[in-house]
Parts: C-alpha cells; structure tokens; sequence
C-alpha cells in the first residue's frame, strides 16, 4: 500500500491552491481511470485533490444556441439530457459507445477527456514506454500493436487516445474551457469565472487543439498547464438541417476501445445538393481525435455521392502509415468514413 494525501476542494479556488501547495498532485474526478492506474503503479501521485464535488455538473444553454457541458457531469446523466440528445446527439451517441453502464455513472466529463492510453505497454511498468517515463524507449514498436497508431505518431510512441467523446468534440468543432487560478498571466480568452469570488483567469482551448500528437515528448497528452482544471465543454449551436453520427469498431460488441471510430456533421446545400460544411474526425488511429481536414476540403462545394465520398476519404488515408500488425485499421477506417458518410448523405436528402 502506498499512502497519499487526500483533499476535498470546495471550490475550484481551493483546489488550485492545494495543486500549488502539495507534492506531486493529481486531480480527482470520478477516477475511474486514475485509480486504475494507481492500482497498477503506473501513477504515484502523492496527493489526490478532489473536484468531483466542485458545482461543475450542469448541462446550460448558451446565447446563440449552444450548450455549455460542466465538467463533473456524468457521463450516463449528459447522454442522456434532452438538450444534447436533440441538438447535438452525436454527443450522446459517443457517451453511450464507451464503457459500461456502471463506468460512465460515475466517470465525468472532463475525466473522459484526461484519460490516458490503453497501450499495455504504458500499464506495464516491467515494460519500456517513453509516455509513462520518457527516454525509456517503445516497446509497443516491435511488440504487439494491432490496436497502436497508423497516423500522426512518433518514433517515441505510438499509442492511440481512447476517449469516444473527444473524436465526437473535434468533428464539431467544441471548445475546453481551462481555470488556472489567480495566474494573471494574460492567457488568451482570460475572464472572470462566475461563483468563484474573483477573477481567477480561464481559457478556452479549441476541441481539436487540445490533445498533442505524441513528437518528441509523447508523456504530456494534452496541452493542458500544470495546476489548469478542466471546468466545461462548450458545444455551438447547431446548424440548421445539418446530420450528425458517431460510429466505431471495436473487436467485441460492447465495453471495448475503439480500433476506429468516425464522428461526422454534414450540411447539405437544399438547392443543389452539395456540401455546404462537413467535419470528419476520425479515432483509434492516432495520439489524439484526428480531424480530416484533407477529406473535408475534397467534399466542401461537391456533390457528395459514391466516388466522392471514396476519394476524398482514401485521400485522407494516403497519410496513414501502418505498421507491421495494424494494417487492418486503415481498412476499417476507410470502409466505416466512406459508410457513414454516405449514410449522412442519403439522410440529409430525405430531410424536409
């Protein structure tokens, strides 16, 4: 047994006051990744700040139609809200794709967000792994990796993000709001947080800026600062007559990760039939939610029918680059793009 500190924070003040004061903390939502990883010795924080209390839990609406999503909101309760079932059920279909019933009862919004890689090799301290501890080397590389990266990795890792809702965030184009206490620091979006007693700093970080390719220093997953608490989700308003759907695959039929996963919004154009805005993000395949900015542009101003779908997709997938054991993921990401895509299309037809 390794003994650690525990603090309950009342407020998100308080919380970044003992992040500052106490040795090698971590914060705690609903943990059921941190704890895991305690139990495993992959994480031996020395103190355990509690947040999963802080009022942060509220789904709201927004000037313009958006909707601002707490970050100790849990995950079965936000699926679930009629607001983001009917504006934005591309949220709700990616919460209900991950874990079980029990896990996202207690796991948060914003947990979902922190968690880290399933890579066995990262859980496994007998095992080399430069994200668990840098300069150590990739096991992963010539061990088993099915289930690793084909896009965007480094010679320093090649794990993938686990979180459904983060690729279901980047294709709409959400944004993460950050508190990071009485910094004054002049970050970028800074403001008063409402209930706080002062004017502790905030930031607004973009869905699709906020995991980090794995480069040279795959141990930081996002670009989150040190003591920085992760307060909402802030989803826009959606557009009017625009489709939205996750899909993923996964090796069994529940409870499982993804080894590739599609979150798209297509809007069509009634006149003419094309594509006045589509998003595509794809995950399982990389370090962070992969938004498909070469496939997007191929379908903006086209006609979105059979053959476009599969160029504009197979374009975006020409940067994949497989290694030994995972070619197989390419394939899946290509047929499940081309399908939901279609799919979106032949519904925002029949719209009326």
């Amino acid at each position: 047994m390794k003994p650690f500190g525990y603090v309950r924070a009342g407020s998100l003040r308080e919380a970044a006051a003992a992040y500052a004061a106490h040795p090698d903390p971590r914060y705690l939502g609903g943990g059921t990744n941190l704890v895991d990883l305690m139990k495993l010795g992959v994480e031996n924080p020395a103190t355990l700040i509690d947040v999963s209390r802080l009022p942060l839990d509220a789904v709201e609406e927004r000037p313009g139609g958006g909707l601002r999503i707490g970050a100790t909101a849990r995950n079965s309760d936000v699926a679930a809200h009629p607001l983001v079932r009917t504006r934005h059920p591309l949220v709700s279909r990616a919460l209900l794709a991950g874990a079980s019933g029990q896990l996202r009862n207690i796991a948060t919004i914003g947990g979902n967000l922190l968690q880290r890689t399933r890579c066995p090799y990262f859980q496994d301290v007998s095992k080399a792994c430069n994200k668990r501890l840098p300069g150590t080397g990739c096991a992963a590389r010539e061990g088993v990796h099915r289930e690793h990266a084909v896009l965007g990795y480094s010679a320093h890792c090649i794990a993938t993000h686990p979180s459904d809702l983060a690729v279901a965030l980047a294709a709409l184009d959400a944004d993460i709001e950050l508190y990071g206490g009485d910094s004054g620091d002049g970050m970028e979006g800074s403001g008063g947080i409402e209930g706080s007693g002062g004017t502790d700093s905030i930031r607004t970080v973009a869905a699709t800026d906020f995991h980090r390719l794995p480069g040279d220093h795959p141990e930081r997953d996002t670009v989150i600062r040190p003591g920085e608490i992760v307060t909402a989700v802030l989803l826009p308003a959606p557009a009017p007559g625009a489709v939205s759907l996750y899909r993923k695959v996964r090796d069994r039929a529940s409870y499982a990760f993804a080894l590739a996963s599609v979150a798209a919004v297509l809007d069509l154009d009634p006149a003419t039939g094309r594509v006045r805005h589509v998003a595509l993000a794809l995950g399982g395949l990389a370090h962070r939610p992969w938004r498909a900015t070469t496939a997007e542009r191929a379908l903006t101003g086209a006609v979105p029918d059979t053959d476009t779908v599969r160029r504009a997709v197979d374009a975006e997938l020409d940067e994949a680059r497989p290694l030994r054991d995972n070619a197989h993921k390419v394939v899946l990401a290509r047929n499940l793009a081309r399908d939901v895509l279609t799919t979106l299309a032949t519904t925002a037809r029949r719209a009326p």
